[in-house]
């Protein structure tokens, strides 16, 4: 990829470990609704972007085998030990639009808040090659919100204070993108339009983490927009984030977790 997207991507290594301790994970009921879905049970799953293993741990409990392809190899050791013991947990550490997955099809691939790291113009054909026939596509990812709103207006005004905006597609973004539901949606009108995948279903589900003023800090400083502000910018600023989360009594975070489902159709 030519347009930085592939740099961006690996900014998230630079403390993988941070990454894993403040992301949230995703709903219980998200996982068996796609193992629902991708019957029969059993067959191995090839997971696109598995970070530092917050969806992989998830699939993997489930009794799924499941083939990590993660580009970063920083990531990559936070994931090997965070399911080290795990049964059926393989890591290759590559970047999808060039792996080489061995002559191995899959029943199910799916990809966790990544897949818009993907080159476009090979993910979808890429991922059909990874599939059986028949076999299920699974992308999921989520929106945070902050619903107080007094306290979302405090928090901007520290970014004022600090001479910096807010970066787009975080916990503050005034411009939020709404999880958009089925045809509505990019990755829907995709799917249709590469003509290989059939079947396609769109669910939300919604779930509330409650966060001290530590843990909001967090969340913002493993997000891209904030990992590429200086130190010396950002520190001062997540400091002063957490003290007013602190001094409301810890903060809410509403998230809105958005998956699409499709099987292949090709052979």
């Amino acid at each position: 990829m030519t347009d930085g997207t592939g740099e961006r991507r690996h900014a998230f290594g630079d403390d993988a470990d941070q990454y894993d301790a403040a992301r949230p994970g995703y709903p219980g009921q998200l996982v068996d609704d796609v193992l629902d879905f991708a019957a029969p049970a059993g067959a191995p799953a090839l997971e696109v972007g598995a970070g530092t293993g917050k969806a992989t741990r998830a699939f993997a409990a489930r009794g799924v085998p499941v083939t990590c392809v993660e580009p970063d190899a920083r990531m990559a050791r936070v994931l090997r030990r965070t399911c080290a013991g795990t049964a059926g947990v393989a890591v290759e550490v590559a970047d999808f639009e060039t792996w080489d997955p061995g002559g191995r099809r899959y029943g199910l691939l799916y990809c966790a808040q990544a897949w818009h790291w993907v080159d476009p113009a090979v993910r979808w054909t890429r991922a059909r090659a990874a599939l059986r026939p028949g076999g299920t596509l699974a992308l999921f990812w989520n929106h945070w919100f902050l619903d107080d709103e007094q306290l979302a207006h405090r928090l901007t005004a520290a970014h004022a204070r600090h001479g910096v905006e807010v970066p787009e597609h975080t916990l503050l973004d005034p411009r939020p993108r709404p999880a958009r539901r089925g045809f509505e949606a990019r990755q829907w009108r995709e799917m249709e339009a590469d003509g290989g995948f059939t079947d396609l279903e769109h669910r939300l589900y919604e779930t509330e983490h409650e966060r001290p003023g530590s843990g909001i800090a967090d969340l913002m400083a493993s997000y891209g927009g904030y990992r590429a502000m200086g130190k010396t910018v950002r520190e001062p600023l997540l400091a002063d984030m957490a003290r007013l989360v602190g001094d409301a009594g810890g903060g809410t975070v509403r998230v809105v977790t958005s998956l699409f489902l499709a099987r292949t159709t090709g052979t």
